[in-house]
């Protein structure tokens, strides 16, 4: 038996992009003098192995790749150029319903989805009432899979993927469809495979997930391998690629290496096209930017270390102790966390009209992994009456990336000591 469960070798894959429906027919049957589409390589000499019970992650930006290599490793696509050789039984989970007919019921597409994969139906029966366990959908099975949920689909399709005993289990995203709880159940289950020496292949665009289950990290760009490693490393390299801090060879660029070094410090940050914006115009929110604790332009933070919130604001007249804001929400839209200069009981003092000022605010993340929008403002009081001069609500997406979360919104980081028989065990 090889070590390898999967090699990629010089894989490519081409698609011809027409502008007209009428060229691609002309060019199927051969009536095109000349070639009427555009080459466009959703990957490009693709060279990667995967070892036996390993636990592989796939990063990279909207395009670079991920879906595709994962496509033609399950055998949906094939090369265009180049090999792909799988050692052992392949489970995939990848777009939602894949595989599922819609109007067969739930049921009808369990005993489906087995016999596609293999399986006769004695097989499928003595692992039916594992799969329907997993699901936990109820009634709903009886149900043609046309009626069901995102959620539902997803249960499904997973239950069957994980329970038919595969050696090489690969997951595409789907995760995201399913419930916190349903999630939970899930990478539980990664942990039994991963202690069972089964081989996954991960991808995700939850970089906490990523950095928690992964063994080894691919990060695609562009078609290409950009770089492979430690799971730490290469998170940390696709965040300098999320802000054009490294080129698409993932060499650093120098001029954006720091926020001393960027002209504008937004202009490094993917900004939300839909931002509620409004103010008096007695102040304009002129840049701002998130930093690491190593003074990185980044949206993505890791857990425990230091960060810092920066917003520039140029006044139009005179006021008198304005004041900074931040604010950090989750993607419903509730308020986790902000602070402000007036609750910090920072007085700014009397502005003149034309004069920049730059708060920073520097704190600790012990927010839970996941995603959060922040929302940056500066206001103050005119008369006795509140006045707001400039808000930029759910302005950009900040990542916290952590490898351990623990329950609600955020961590106290607690300090854990056991006892046995009066000896503390710390």
């Amino acid at each position: 038996m090889s070590d390898f469960a999967i090699q990629v070798k010089n894989v490519s894959k081409l698609y011809k992009l027409y502008d007209k429906n009428w060229d691609r027919v002309k060019d199927a049957l051969g009536l095109s003098r000349a070639p009427k589409y555009r080459e466009h390589y959703a990957l490009h000499n693709l060279d990667f192995d995967v070892k036996r019970g390993e636990t592989v992650g796939f990063i990279g930006t909207n395009g670079a790749g991920k879906s595709t290599i994962l496509k033609i490793i399950t055998g949906v696509l094939s090369p265009t150029e180049g090999e792909v050789i799988i050692d052992g039984r392949i489970s995939a989970l990848l777009e939602l319903g894949a595989g599922f007919n819609q109007e067969y019921t739930g049921l009808e597409n369990v005993y489906l989805n087995g016999t596609m994969i293999g399986f006769t139906k004695e097989e499928i029966d003595e692992r039916l009432d594992d799969i329907l366990n997993f699901a936990d959908i109820g009634d709903f099975i009886n149900q043609p899979v046309k009626t069901y949920s995102s959620g539902m689909f997803v249960r499904l399709a997973f239950a069957v993927a994980i329970n038919i005993d595969p050696e090489i289990l690969i997951v595409d995203e789907a995760l995201s469809v399913g419930d916190v709880f349903f999630q939970n159940k899930c990478y539980r289950k990664f942990e039994e495979f991963k202690a069972q020496g089964k081989t996954i292949i991960f991808v995700s665009h939850d970089l906490s997930a990523i950095s928690k289950y992964c063994d080894r990290v691919i990060l695609l760009n562009k078609g290409h391998k950009m770089s492979e490693g430690d799971p730490k490393d290469m998170i940390n390299l696709y965040k300098k690629l999320l802000v054009n801090q490294v080129d698409d060879e993932g060499n650093e660029l120098t001029k954006h290496n720091s926020v001393k070094d960027a002209a504008l410090w937004k202009s490094n940050f993917e900004l939300n096209p839909e931002v509620n914006e409004y103010g008096d115009g007695t102040a304009e929110i002129i840049d701002f930017a998130v930093l690491d604790e190593n003074e990185m332009l980044t949206s993505s933070i890791e857990k425990g270390t230091r960060f810092e919130i920066r917003s520039k604001v140029r006044f139009a007249r005179e006021v008198s102790d304005p004041i900074f804001t931040y604010t950090l929400k989750d993607i419903h839209g509730t308020a986790i966390t902000g602070t402000n200069t007036m609750y910090e009981r920072v007085n700014i003092g009397d502005v003149k009209p034309g004069e920049i000022y730059v708060a920073s605010f520097s704190q600790e993340m012990n927010l839970q992994g996941g995603e959060y929008l922040l929302s940056i403002s500066c206001t103050g009081y005119d008369g006795g009456d509140f006045q707001a001069y400039h808000r930029l609500y759910d302005v950009l997406n900040i990542t916290v990336v952590s490898d351990k979360n623990t329950v609600g919104f955020y961590d106290m980081n607690a300090k854990v000591s056991m006892t046995k028989n009066g000896i503390v065990k710390l």
